[in-house]
Formats: structure tokens, sequence, C-alpha cells
């Protein structure tokens, strides 16, 4: 009876945790507030939080990476984002964040490919890799959009297609506009396209 009992229990949490969980993403779902990272070194050489955007209506994090192809595809398209969206006195700020720890998406990697392509947004690295599993994030790219209340409004992909001369929905960009709105945008979800993020295999102890 004792065992019955907690395996109905067991099936309980376990159900929870999934109902918790967005369609496409094993750990957050639309409205939940955003994981909070904090001092993770940038590209210029300076540390950065969440906090630091404070002021700031509507935050992008984007993990993203120097190895794969499909990241290095969007690459340019944050570069235009940013430069769209992103200025000196606006109220969005795009944040791109990678966690690989493998050869090419080192710090040292991060700052040099951020300067032979002027990037000009915030290139974190966080070798803990724990920004990413708090967020949930599968692919590289994947994009999240966070209201003023650091909610978590849209995840998913940048738009619908990789290829920039096909793209027809720009959903990062419509989230973006609604969140500033005060509105929900139409689309929440959809699955990002990338490569895997590289996340550490944990040792097992005996």
């Amino acid at each position: 009876m004792l065992l019955r009992i907690l395996g109905v229990f067991a099936l309980c949490v376990a159900t929870t945790a999934v109902a918790q969980a967005g369609k496409y993403n094993p750990v957050l779902d639309i409205g939940d507030t955003a994981p909070a990272w904090s001092k993770l070194p940038g590209v210029d050489g300076m540390e950065h939080s969440l906090a630091d955007l404070k002021d700031k209506q509507v935050v992008v994090v984007v993990f993203t990476c120097n190895t794969c192809p499909y990241a290095l595809d969007y690459e340019k398209r944050l570069i235009q984002f940013t430069k769209d969206y992103c200025g000196p006195d606006s109220k969005v700020a795009l944040v791109a964040i990678n966690v690989n720890r493998v050869p090419g998406d080192r710090l040292k990697d991060m700052q040099d490919r951020a300067k032979k392509y002027e990037y000009n947004f915030p290139y974190l690295y966080d070798e803990s890799q724990k920004i990413a599993k708090d967020f949930g994030a599968t692919f590289t790219p994947e994009f999240f959009v966070l209201d003023r209340d650091r909610k978590v409004v849209y995840m998913g992909a940048m738009d619908d297609n990789t290829m920039v001369d096909k793209v027809k929905t720009r959903y990062v960009e419509d989230a973006v506009k609604a969140a500033l709105a005060g509105d929900k945008p139409a689309v929440t979800e959809t699955v990002a396209v990338g490569c895997l993020v590289r996340y550490a295999r944990e040792r097992r102890r005996n």
C-alpha cells in the first residue's frame, strides 16, 4: 500500500513538472519569471547581470555560440536587430550568452569574433552553463523575450526561416513590439532551429 501511495505521489510530481514547462521548453513556460544571471564575463572585459538592465522595458536573451553554423547565420540578424531596436535611448536590450565549453567557444574566441564582426550587443560567457539550464535552452540560437516584469512572453526561434531572404514572420520582433505596448504577442512559443547546446556530461559517482 505504501509503495502504491509513493508511486502515485511520484507520478503527480512528474505530471506537475511537465505541466509547468512550455510546449517546446523543458523548463520554462510563457508567463514564468525569467532566471537571472549575475556577474557573467563579457567580451568587453566587464561583468554583466540582468539587474544592470533594470531601466529596459524589454530584454531579448539569445543563447548562441561561435561554432554552430545556424548561430553564425543569425549573426548579422542580431547586429541589425540591435541597430533597429537597441539604441542608447531605447527601452529594449539584446543580450547574447554562450555556454559551450569546447574549442572555438571560449571567452577569448568570443572576444576575437566580436571584435572581427563588430558586435554591438553584450556577448557573455557562462562556463558553469547554469543560466542556459535555468532557461531550458536546447539550441543555438534560441531566443527568449522578457517583458518589463521579466516574465517570459516569447521563446523559440527568431523568425520562421533560417534563410534571411525567405523570412515571412519575425517572431522576436513581433514579441518585442507587443511587450512594449503591454500586450501579448500572437505567437508565444516556437521550435528553435539550430545546433544542440554543448552541455557537459555529468560524471556519475559510484
